[in-house]
């Protein structure tokens, strides 16, 4: 039986390499993969998936107006065994709405991988959806620096945590840490000086 898969985990979980080497694997079954990410992820070109570490292939977007079903219903993808999403966070509760009716309606399993929350520890709009109709929700776990299970994905500006601002800004490990918890609340209260993964 076809699931909805949420497979979320905090900045720097590998969670785009992962997504990758899960096409691989279905490819490698001579099985047919659509992959799709939200058109917010610009960061390597609209219609390249990369990872930190090196993988990549090329990716379907999907801008927030698009049905995703009517999408999957009207074109060859109709065709494919799995649907693989990245950087799901940024879907409108709508396609991900979209996404369940395609797993219900045509028994395809909908693999997405994204961030929970966003660096005020708030759910991400297409997070929250799936936390809610998700039939699998997978932690992907990374650590801080302390060496705790990082939850958080602080955002650093000029070397400290950033407290305000649009909930979408992108950025990489050039504006963003994943840490734990009690490390975030402390390096906002102590104004701490936050060094980013990467930089002298």
């Amino acid at each position: 039986m076809a699931k909805l898969y949420f497979k979320y985990g905090a900045m720097g979980s590998s969670k785009t390499a992962q997504a990758l080497i899960t096409k691989y694997n279905y490819e490698e079954n001579d099985m047919k993969v659509w992959l799709i990410k939200p058109s917010a992820d610009t960061r390597d070109g609209a219609a390249i998936l990369r990872s930190r570490i090196g993988l990549e292939a090329t990716v379907e977007v999907i801008p927030p107006e698009v049905d995703i079903h009517a999408r999957f219903l009207g074109s060859r993808v109709r065709r494919c065994d799995v649907i693989i999403v990245d950087e799901c966070q940024f879907l409108t509760e709508a396609q991900i709405d979209q996404l369940r009716a395609i797993v219900d309606e045509q028994s395809i399993p909908v693999l997405c991988f994204g961030l929970r929350t966003d660096f005020l520890t708030r759910l991400f709009p297409g997070s929250r959806r799936l936390m809610e109709l998700a039939d699998v929700i997978e932690e992907i776990k990374t650590m801080c620096d302390c060496g705790a299970k990082a939850t958080v994905n602080a955002r650093i500006s000029d070397g400290y945590i950033v407290t305000e601002g649009a909930q979408v800004v992108l950025g990489g490990n050039d504006s963003y840490i994943a840490m734990c918890h009690r490390c975030y609340v402390n390096g906002i209260r102590e104004h701490k000086k936050i060094k980013l993964h990467g930089q002298n």
